[in-house]
């Protein structure tokens, strides 16, 4: 393997008889003369003298002979964007409360305390009255109503308010009571 020549700077020196002899690099104006930048030169380990002024003709034409290879660089790919990923949490197990299972406990001991409900089916569709014809009585609690087995005022007339207002969450026993009283007079 051959070992690349050391490019070696000639100064003055400062002494009576001014001798040439190996300076510490090349000055910034030998640099700019050449045509070189301090960047190119610095990549190929030659050395650059920050301090020195002078400029000497034979340094330039060592600049200037040596042969710059330029560096092809590749383009950088363009900026994309990332898409920030979205954890999946893990689902916690749905526990039971309390309170909800007390209400299934007293559902199950008014069911077995209540009376069997009769079912309707010897009227005709046409006379059953629904239960949103009373007032202040919507569809939601409609829906309760009909989940315990009272489908119509004339079912409702049928039942006791104590045991309803146990059952239905929102609904006191005299708000029952009252919807019995207007089912009563609706039915007359």
């Amino acid at each position: 393997m051959e070992s690349k020549k050391q490019i070696i700077a000639i100064v003055k020196s400062p002494a009576r008889d001014a001798h040439l002899r190996k300076g510490r690099g090349f000055s910034l104006a030998e640099i700019k003369e050449a045509g070189l930048n301090v960047r190119t030169l610095k990549k190929m380990n030659i050395k650059i003298d920050f301090f020195r002024k002078s400029c000497h003709q034979h340094n330039i034409e060592l600049l200037k002979k040596i042969e710059i290879k330029e560096e092809k660089r590749e383009k950088r790919p363009p900026f994309v964007k990332k898409e920030k990923r979205k954890r999946e949490r893990k689902k916690k197990p749905v526990k039971e409360t309390i309170s909800v299972a007390l209400k299934e406990e007293k559902k199950e001991e008014i069911k077995k305390v209540k009376k069997p409900v009769k079912k309707l089916k010897e009227h005709k569709k046409e006379e059953l009255t629904p239960l949103t014809s009373l007032s202040g009585l919507g569809p939601a609690t409609e829906t309760k109503f009909k989940e315990l087995g009272v489908s119509c005022v004339e079912d409702l007339l049928k039942e006791d308010p104590k045991e309803l207002a146990a059952l239905i969450k929102g609904c006191s026993e005299t708000r029952i009571k009252k919807w019995i009283e207007e089912g009563k007079e609706l039915l007359k």
